[in-house]
């Protein structure tokens, strides 16, 4: 039985060290296996003794000691509870997502969906793909649930999303450590290769989560810069997701807002009056964008924030006027544009 103990009191050291410490900046994938074998451990132990109020008892003292140690060494520390051994897992994984000082390379692991996480049973079993692998669990619980308002997003995109902010919120929470957060940002872009599109709803989804602190509002502001300084990511932003989930960005986010304008202006800029079509084309900006897919951007936006019209139309007609105030058709895109979103 002291082994036992022993072996609880570790696994709850362990989990304080995943919450708290640098140490983790020198974790391997090994290290990590070992970390959730433990943690799994602690979770049999649960389900063998939790019925059995001596051993149990035992077990909570132990626990109890093992906690005042704990929080006298580290003061943010969070106690572990006898109960809280029956999810041992999550608090290991929640307490690794807000460390800044995990490696990225964990979390590439960590998030990986061409390598679902191996169950099978082992001394240490594989952790490559655990969060993918709980995000299609959750997603799975949300399009299940019945919801009568379902995530203009995606369940699984949703879910992402949340997981980015709370991991974004760790990041920014130590201070200086905006390079590290760009950092993890253009990881997990590098990630997303091959599906740009399913990472502009993620972005999506991290920006029109529910705010409930200021920093959640640091993390949301260090997206939208991050955003303005990768203009392809934020063009094919504005290209691939649903106009009506533009809209909703542009209402929450004066700087999304303004960004989404000037990438509309930039898509127009880059038009040029084909003669064989009677119509204006892209010419060099990708993603490819029809002018009449430009003016439909324009008219949603001056619908959900009419005070935009004034402003947008003057800037355009000062456009206009700069091409030199024609008001033949194919001579200017800027008042080409003005007609079409008079009409």
């Amino acid at each position: 039985m002291e082994a036992v103990l022993k072996n609880l009191a570790s696994t709850a050291e362990l989990l304080a060290v995943a919450a708290h410490s640098d140490v983790v900046e020198q974790w391997d994938k090994q290290t990590l296996s070992r970390a959730f074998h433990w943690a799994r451990y602690c979770e049999h132990l649960f389900s063998r003794f939790h019925n059995n109020s001596a051993v149990r008892r035992i077990m909570e003292k132990r626990l109890q000691l093992t906690n005042q140690s704990l929080r006298a060494a580290l003061p943010a520390y969070t106690e572990v509870s006898f109960s809280d051994l029956s999810r041992c897992q999550h608090q290991l994984l929640v307490g690794l997502l807000k460390n800044p000082k995990l490696p990225s390379s964990l979390m590439k692991m960590l998030f990986d969906s061409k390598s679902p996480v191996d169950t099978k049973h082992s001394e240490y079993q594989d952790v490559t793909g655990l969060c993918s692998h709980i995000i299609q669990c959750k997603s799975a619980c949300k399009v299940l649930s019945g919801l009568t308002d379902p995530s203009a997003v995606g369940a699984e995109a949703e879910v992402q999303g949340v997981m980015l902010m709370e991991r974004l919120g760790a990041l920014m929470s130590h201070g200086n450590e905006a390079r590290r957060t760009e950092q993890f940002l253009d990881s997990v872009l590098q990630g997303c290769e091959g599906a740009a599109e399913h990472f502009c709803l993620v972005i999506a989804a991290a920006l029109l989560t529910t705010k409930n602190s200021a920093t959640e509002t640091a993390s949301w502001d260090f997206v939208l810069d991050w955003l303005q300084k990768k203009q392809s990511m934020l063009q094919h932003m504005c290209s691939a997701l649903p106009t009506t989930l533009l809209m909703d960005l542009a209402k929450e986010h004066l700087k999304f807002r303004d960004a989404y304008c000037d990438v509309l202006k930039t898509w127009a800029s880059d038009m040029e009056f084909s003669i064989s079509d009677c119509e204006w084309v892209q010419t060099s900006t990708n993603p490819t964008v029809s002018f009449q897919k430009l003016t439909v951007h324009f008219l949603a936006l001056f619908e959900t924030c009419p005070s935009l019209r004034d402003v947008i139309e003057k800037e355009l007609n000062a456009l206009k006027i700069s091409d030199g105030d024609f008001e033949v058709r194919g001579l200017s895109v800027w008042g080409d544009l003005l007609s079409a979103l008079s009409q």
